[in-house]
């Protein structure tokens, strides 16, 4: 999962491009990029960690320029922690171009051979975005006129892009002496949106993963990115949009929803808030229908991204809602510390029981999803300690129970908790006394009340149905393998770092 920006300005774009990395820092805490044209001239800055980390003072004086994109990154499986993979990545043949991409390619293998075979295009690092630019680079060579580029050309090269590329990809990109491009994957999974601002200089225009950039940043919301479709502005300010795919169908993941947008952002024409609003009403609705008989005194969600589910299931059920839990935002990730007992510390130095609101109550946990449980198992036990008589929990996802391939770092099957387990054992493994889960047709219903106009989403991770009809066996084994066998390499750090990042909920920092 990863963020990404694209602006053409009428003034500097480096100080725009910084503070939207940082309204975008939710979305990737491993790495950040900027890069900046001038004239002809790429000015490029990147380096592994937070935003206010990679970038100084003299960095931002050298990013010059009106134009830029930036990226942030969270690195998915198999992928590397060398500061030489953050974005954005540069090619300068046959034109100047930097590309920032979020997603995932599900036929980068299939890609680095034709690329070495055919395109005759060399591939240093083992990122799948540096696959897409040398994908791109070739395809806007093959349909130049000549040494130049025009619109047609550029449109057409993504075109090629869509035929040879599969997965999920959302863009930017800027070539040198033309303009800025994004562009999305023809299922529209991942999110893209953009904006513009009109100044007496002229317009300026924002490409962005969510529209919370753009909110924060000043730009008025135009619309999302449709699927397949590529927008072209020119660094004079003109913009140009064109359907780029022969048969788009919009698939939004539906796990933007659950955690990982802002609750302030508006993905695909649905406020993500309001969606988590209707999840809490759609599962306190099947708490009525199946614990009827069940008595839970308090409800308290795990902060932060499971507040407004928690909020709303509370005032549907008449039950009062309570923050239990104080997280410590100044705590370093955790994923990182070695052993189980360190992980276990530093779960609880991230949170803390208020005492009163869980001392001789039956206790109702609601938390966004559970992925490996660990940190679940965890967060019960501490409420049991602050003196709960019963800790119930309730997941306002369904489960997890298959890896995602299209660019969120969930774990292999061995590693998710509710793979091959019911629901009954789930709730054993963490220790609840009772264990609930979002029906995966409410989920959807509750996206979908935001917008009756969304037909389909990815939710591979639930229900194991890859839209993009090329996962295989072989492949899921892959990455597993890539893992480890089952065990996550250093590329993640730790076998918790989805884990505790999804109860941490670092989305909403």
């Amino acid at each position: 999962m990863c963020g990404i920006l694209g602006v053409v300005s009428q003034t500097p774009a480096n100080q725009l491009l910084y503070d939207g990395l940082q309204v975008l820092q939710h979305r990737g805490q491993d790495a950040a990029g900027i890069a900046t044209i001038d004239g002809h001239t790429f000015h490029l800055h990147k380096g592994n960690g937070m935003v206010r980390d990679v970038f100084r003072t003299r960095n931002m004086r050298a990013l010059q320029g009106n134009a830029g994109i930036a990226h942030v990154r969270y690195p998915t499986a198999g992928s590397s922690v060398d500061h030489n993979e953050a974005q954005p990545f540069y090619v300068n043949s046959p034109y100047g171009v930097v590309l920032g991409h979020n997603g995932n390619l599900t036929n980068t293998a299939e890609l680095q051979r034709q690329l070495f075979a055919e395109d005759r295009r060399h591939v240093n690092t083992s990122s799948d975005s540096e696959v897409l630019l040398n994908v791109l680079a070739h395809e806007l060579q093959k349909h130049a006129t000549g040494l130049r580029l025009d619109l047609s050309a550029i449109f057409a090269a993504v075109h090629g892009v869509h035929q040879r590329c599969r997965g999920a990809y959302a863009v930017v990109a800027m070539i040198a002496g033309y303009g800025l491009l994004a562009f999305r994957d023809p299922n529209g999974i991942r999110p893209l949106v953009f904006g513009i601002n009109e100044t007496a200089q002229g317009p300026e225009y924002l490409v962005a993963s969510e529209s919370v950039a753009l909110d924060t940043l000043g730009f008025k919301f135009v619309r999302d990115v449709a699927p397949g479709e590529a927008v072209f502005i020119d660094f004079e300010g003109s913009f140009h949009s064109q359907q780029c795919c022969d048969h788009p169908k919009l698939n939004s993941c539906i796990f933007e929803y659950v955690y990982f947008a802002r609750p302030d952002s508006v993905i695909d024409g649905t406020p993500v808030y309001e969606a988590r609003l209707h999840m809490g009403e759609f599962l306190a609705d099947k708490l009525k229908r199946q614990w009827c008989d069940v008595a839970i005194d308090v409800v308290i969600p795990i902060p932060d991204s499971s507040r407004p589910s928690a909020l709303q299931l509370a005032n549907r059920l008449n039950i009062p809602f309570r923050e239990g839990f104080v997280k410590n935002r100044y705590i370093g990730r955790t994923f990182i510390m070695p052993g189980q007992a360190m992980r276990k510390k530093s779960v609880r130095q991230k949170l803390n029981a208020i005492g009163v609101e869980f001392k001789g109550k039956n206790v109702l946990l609601v938390d966004d999803s559970i992925v490996r449980g660990t940190t679940s198992r965890e967060i019960v036990q501490m409420a049991r300690d602050a003196g709960a008589l019963k800790v119930y929990f309730a997941s306002a996802a369904p489960p997890v129970r298959f890896p995602n391939v299209y660019g969120i770092d969930m774990p292999s099957r061995t590693e998710l908790i509710a793979t091959g387990r019911s629901d009954e054992e789930i709730c054993r493994e963490i220790g609840a006394d009772g264990l609930i889960y979002q029906d995966l047709d409410d989920l959807k219903a509750a996206v979908q009340a935001c917008n009756p106009a969304l037909s389909g989403f990815d939710a591979s991770c639930f229900d194991g149905s890859y839209i993009t009809g090329d996962i295989t066996e072989d492949y899921l084994t892959a990455i597993e393998t890539a893992r480890g066998g089952g065990k996550a390499n250093k590329s993640t750090g730790d076998d918790d770092q989805m884990e505790l990042d999804l109860a941490m909920n670092v989305s909403s920092m």
